[in-house]
């Protein structure tokens, strides 16, 4: 049994397979009989929008039947092998968001079906597979470009390392000090990371670092100083005025709606790919 909990469970090959499969799902307009007869539970707190709105619509396009519960219903005395163990009579998979990393990984440890992570205080898979996705129609090779994560540590610039570390591109973050990813590369003056860089990245700011991360905003005008084909892609929700300007989100350098619209075909392909593991 496969699951998606990190996104090193899969190799640059199996990567390269999914989008593979998401061009295909693509080129169907995401229609098909693939997950007919198909159960997959879902656990999502009402306030996710877009990674809920993507898979349950995905699942829906393929056929598949969906059963909503909030990450709460796994917060109980029951222990989750046991919950899973049940699941496991009805559903065919089960996708979660939590905050709780340990949890998901304890699921899928004594889960016979398979477990995908849909975001957690410390990663978050799904998000950035897709913008690897979405790099790579933007890009040639986008292994050989130079990725800026502005922001601190976190379950974005956690998952944004973790990508370099499997596809090769070289990743730098930029932050105060005190914010740093473990073993990242990084550069604590703005003006001087964007330059040369041609992904730029960036997380909201917790409200309790906004002191620190004063002056550290993505504007147009750095933008200006990265290299001429330059994408910046914020992880949603992003906050104008805040992590990056108006004027920047406004830009030709924008590419965040266009790289999230890829969502619904990536979760389609991870889902039908695990599958086919049974």
């Amino acid at each position: 049994m496969k699951h998606f909990i990190h996104l090193n469970d899969f190799s640059k090959q199996e990567i390269f397979q999914i989008f593979e499969l998401a061009d295909k799902l693509k080129a169907d307009n995401g229609e098909c009989d693939w997950l007919k007869g198909k159960a997959i539970v879902l656990f999502f707190p009402e306030s996710s929008i877009r990674t809920r709105v993507s898979f349950e619509k995905g699942i829906k396009m393929l056929g598949g039947d969906t059963i909503l519960f909030p990450p709460e219903a796994l917060d109980k005395k029951e222990d989750i092998k046991d919950v899973i163990g049940y699941l496991e009579n009805w559903a065919d998979m089960v996708i979660v968001r939590h905050k709780d990393l340990s949890l998901i990984e304890y699921m899928a440890e004594h889960s016979h079906i398979p477990i995908i992570n849909a975001m957690t205080a410390v990663n978050h898979p799904c998000e950035i597979l897709t913008d690897l996705y979405s790099l790579s129609k933007k890009y040639v090779d986008y292994s050989e470009k130079e990725c800026l994560f502005m922001g601190s540590k976190g379950n974005i610039g956690n998952t944004w390392k973790e990508a370099s570390e499997l596809v090769g591109f070289n990743f730098t973050q930029c932050c105060p000090r005190g914010y740093e990813i473990d073993g990242a590369s990084v550069c604590y003056e703005i003006d001087k990371a964007v330059v040369g860089k041609d992904i730029i990245c960036t997380d909201s700011i917790p409200s309790a670092a906004k002191d620190d991360f004063e002056g550290y905003q993505i504007t147009l005008d750095r933008l200006r100083c990265a290299n001429a084909d330059a994408c910046l892609n914020p992880c949603p929700p992003f906050f104008r005025s805040e992590e990056v300007s108006a004027d920047a989100i406004d830009s030709k350098y924008f590419v965040g709606y266009e790289f999230k619209k890829s969502l619904i075909e990536v979760q389609q392909a991870v889902i039908c790919y695990l599958l086919s593991y049974e």
